[in-house]
């Protein structure tokens, strides 16, 4: 089963996935889709607030958040990273509970990354906000590090999080039932 729409101009057909008996979630995966995050970049950076730095949580953010430092001219952006990696030094961790993971995830930046954000604007980006699990630890990593959050973005909200006047996003995905029926929000 696949649910079609039509996403910052590109019309596509994104598969639904059981994450329980009775609900399903669209997936959303613009990995290796080139036209769908270019232009799900440039039609965030349309509504985007102003800011000196992009975070995003690993993984399907990234490419977005490229594309959209790319598009601004910006030269740099930030990964709040799923696992500690050998380069990172003085790390700022904070905990994940995903709709689409089964247990707790820690989220980690690298020292470097925090102080480049301290006292600067930061615009945290994700692929799909559902619960804000993600988009809370991010915003915890970029509060730890002494960074100003000047808006919280997504190329999709579902569930819930279409109904926050706190985040900016492209549009609105539905829940679905067991059998692929789009949820009432």
């Amino acid at each position: 089963m696949v649910y079609e729409m039509t996403i910052a101009g590109c019309r596509r057909a994104l598969p639904l996935c059981p994450i329980g008996d009775n609900l399903m979630i669209a997936a959303f995966n613009p990995f290796g889709d080139v036209e769908l995050t270019c232009a799900c970049a440039r039609e965030l950076l349309k509504i985007a607030p102003e800011f000196d730095y992009l975070i995003a949580p690993e993984a399907k953010a990234i490419p977005i958040i490229h594309e959209m430092a790319r598009q601004s001219g910006r030269n740099t952006y930030i990964v709040a990273r799923k696992a500690k990696k050998l380069y990172m030094r003085d790390v700022f961790e904070a905990e994940v509970r995903s709709i689409t993971t089964a247990a707790a995830q820690r989220l980690y930046i690298d020292g470097a990354d925090a102080e480049k954000m301290r006292g600067r604007k930061i615009v945290i980006v994700d692929d799909v906000i559902s619960t804000g699990q993600s988009l809370a630890a991010v915003e915890a990593l970029v509060t730890k590090a002494g960074g100003i959050v000047m808006g919280r973005m997504a190329v999709l909200a579902e569930g819930d999080a279409v109904k926050r006047k706190d985040i900016l996003y492209l549009h609105e995905l539905p829940l679905f039932d067991g059998s692929g029926r789009p949820l009432p929000v």
